[in-house]
């Protein structure tokens, strides 16, 4: 018999379930090791995010090459510019919804003070090689300069250099996730303030599903504008390339179906077959909007507010951060933890918190990516025909 592989999805949803039933009836001395548990993973995840970074994002723009053209740099300027404005649009949102139904302050340090408080047996600190702004900075520095010099032997260095991270993140630290979220909620279960958290979770998970799909409609509204044609016929398209991502919780896996979707509303193959596996990588509406919420939701739970400068620079590095998410699964989240804590202001089980409540629905959100890279797709075409009309005008 084949070996049943289950889901990350479902693993997280047993995660929560599990963590949440054992850590009522769990003694203390298994609740502190499942706490050193979390400590050491959460050290880990501090030491591999900025080489993720430094490996993915680095190889990501060296690949970009300098013969790409000018088709290459709209669509990443759409798409970027797609990615940090659904992240403002989730603020603005977010910010005004969420208090109509969760309550400010509940999860604060002050409210949990009474809680129980568990201690690892042991914290072993691993400092990362870098900070994750100095692993940004350097990534466009090399990124950029092996394009300009033609380092072919650097750009294979960092290639190979993104592949060992590349692994390192699917087969250790996406596996490894599920079991930290198991110990920090059977953490949360044995302190007695699980119930709270997990209702709040649906209403957070629930708001960010529905942000999504009003972002796809204005996604669709203006590049039928654009376009010309009618956005809810080239929405409803699009529906099996949202299904798709959202079963299997992958952008790039659902490539075949989008450029199928996509070709259904009118745009040529070539632009097709350039734009939508170029989008899978650097387009992250759904996701952002996904962590933005999350993100947004655990700092008003935890009496934490956000000045407006500090989210926006949060969303202008995260839209950034998220290049190093093609080919790796949660491979946006992995990219931007960093940030939470770094930018945000985040502890280590507040970023644990936005982990769970991403990862809890995860579909949704690579569902409103392959969906949103068909608008793109749409403007693309429309851009670049109107320069080969008047090209070809200007030959007769």
């Amino acid at each position: 018999m084949r070996k049943l592989k289950i889901g990350l999805f479902v693993k997280v949803l047993l995660a929560i379930l599990c963590g949440a039933l054992l850590g009522m009836v769990a003694p203390e001395v298994i609740v502190r090791i499942f706490k050193t548990f979390n400590v050491l993973f959460a050290q880990l995840l501090k030491f591999i995010i900025p080489l993720l970074i430094l490996g993915l994002v680095t190889s990501a723009i060296a690949n970009m090459g300098k013969e790409a053209g000018k088709m290459l740099l709209v669509v990443i300027a759409i798409a970027y510019l797609s990615t940090i404005c659904s992240g403002f649009f989730a603020h603005v949102c977010a910010s005004n919804a969420l208090p109509l139904y969760l309550t400010a302050g509940e999860q604060s340090p002050e409210s949990m003070a009474a809680a129980k408080e568990f201690l690892p047996f042991f914290d072993i600190k691993i400092p990362p090689v870098c900070d994750i702004l100095t692993a940004l900075l350097l990534s466009f520095i090399l990124g950029i300069g092996i394009i300009v010099t033609d380092a072919k032997g650097l750009k294979k260095a960092f290639d190979e250099f993104g592949d060992i991270v590349k692994l390192t993140i699917e087969k250790v630290i996406i596996p490894l996730l599920p079991w930290y979220i198991f110990t920090m909620i059977c953490e949360m279960g044995a302190r007695g303030v699980i119930g709270s958290m997990l209702g709040a979770g649906v209403k957070i998970i629930l708001t960010g599903f529905a942000l999504t799909l009003v972002y796809l409609v204005i996604q669709y509204c203006i590049a039928g504008a654009i376009a010309g044609k009618n956005p809810f016929k080239c929405l409803y398209n699009m529906l099996p390339a949202y299904l798709t991502a959202f079963s299997i919780c992958s952008s790039s896996a659902s490539i075949p179906v989008t450029s199928e979707c996509t070709r259904k509303n009118g745009v040529r193959d070539s632009i097709v077959d350039f734009t939508i596996p170029l989008c899978s990588t650097v387009h992250m509406c759904g996701s952002t909007i996904k962590l933005a919420v999350s993100s947004i939701a655990v700092a008003y739970l935890a009496g934490m507010p956000i000045p407006f400068p500090v989210y926006a620079h949060f969303v202008l590095m995260q839209g950034i951060a998220a290049v190093a998410a093609p080919g790796v699964m949660g491979g946006v989240l992995m990219a931007s933890i960093g940030l939470l804590e770094s930018i945000m202001g985040f502890s280590p089980d507040q970023t644990a918190m936005v982990m769970t409540l991403y990862l809890a629905l995860d579909g949704y959100g690579p569902g409103c990516n392959v969906t949103g890279d068909g608008a793109i797709a749409l403007i693309i075409d429309k851009i670049f025909s109107n320069k080969q009309n008047s090209l070809a005008n200007e030959t007769k």
